[in-house]
């Protein structure tokens, strides 16, 4: 059997997240449709991560196993030919048997938008977050830093699935303004259930006035869910680039995704 890995990219306004569920619309659900037509035999996708209802992706990795001889640079033509057109497959690969994109990757960026600006663009609905009075990105800025390292997130996450532990280590947390338009870029190693909305929702705290950025390490600490801020809505939110590193198959997703946004009408250069 073969292993075959492809990068998507989709929208994920009218699906309830990546992983399969009961009688809802997903996108894993629509991926294993589109590619048992192509290899004619039911297909499992694995995913890099179960993003939220609502949660967009620029750049995801998923793999499944086939014993179908297609060519592999024929395979994203072929998936998306059965695809929805919020749906694309970018990229296929066959990579080797012990791949798995969940757990080779190292690394994730999740990047949230926020519209900030005293009226509404249409253009951007579901697709960005948007928050009509004044936010500083310096505050907002210095709130993030405090999430850089390694700490215990139970602080910001809502109650989900059941882990081991709750302690992840933050590469960087950036935030980046553009005329009305707000980039808050996270990388970590792992996001815990709403993590990264309800990290998102802390720094707006800390720009509101509510908390200052320097109490951030005390409610990590604490692990006080109801002291940090809110979860913010999902349509902002995007992963954005994934680092693969697992001995054998070294690969960047987003790399070329997820710089510059200047001139767009709407968020499609994150």
């Amino acid at each position: 059997m073969r292993n075959i890995a492809v990068i998507l990219t989709y929208l994920g306004t009218d699906y309830h997240g990546w992983q399969v569920q009961k009688n809802l619309p997903t996108v894993a659900e629509t991926m294993e449709k589109a590619a048992a037509m192509v290899v004619g035999h039911p297909v499992h996708m694995t995913g890099c991560g179960r993003t939220d209802a609502g949660v967009h992706a620029r750049c995801y990795v998923a793999n499944f196993r086939t014993g179908s001889t297609i060519p592999v640079e024929r395979l994203p033509y072929a998936l998306n030919t059965h695809l929805p057109c919020d749906i694309v497959v970018r990229k296929a690969f066959e990579v080797h048997d012990r791949f798995n994109a969940i757990g080779s990757c190292a690394r994730k960026e999740y990047t949230y938008l926020i519209y900030n600006s005293r009226l509404k663009d249409p253009f951007f609905v579901h697709r960005a977050w948007f928050y009509p009075r004044p936010l500083d990105e310096g505050i907002m800025q210095a709130a993030a830093d405090q999430f850089v390292g390694t700490h215990d997130f139970a602080a910001v996450r809502s109650v989900g699935t059941d882990v081991k532990s709750t302690v992840r280590t933050v590469y960087y947390y950036r935030v980046e303004r553009r005329g009305d338009l707000l980039r808050l870029r996270v990388c970590a190693n792992g996001f815990l259930y709403n993590m990264a909305r309800a990290m998102a929702g802390t720094v707006v705290y800390a720009a509101e006035g509510k908390i200052r950025p320097e109490q951030i390490g005390q409610i990590l600490a604490q692990g006080n869910r109801t002291a940090a801020g809110p979860t913010v809505p999902a349509g902002g939110l995007y992963m954005t680039h994934l680092w693969y590193d697992d001995g054998i198959a070294k690969f960047e997703c987003g790399s070329d995704w997820s710089e510059g946004f200047e001139g767009m009408t709407a968020p499609m250069g994150l």
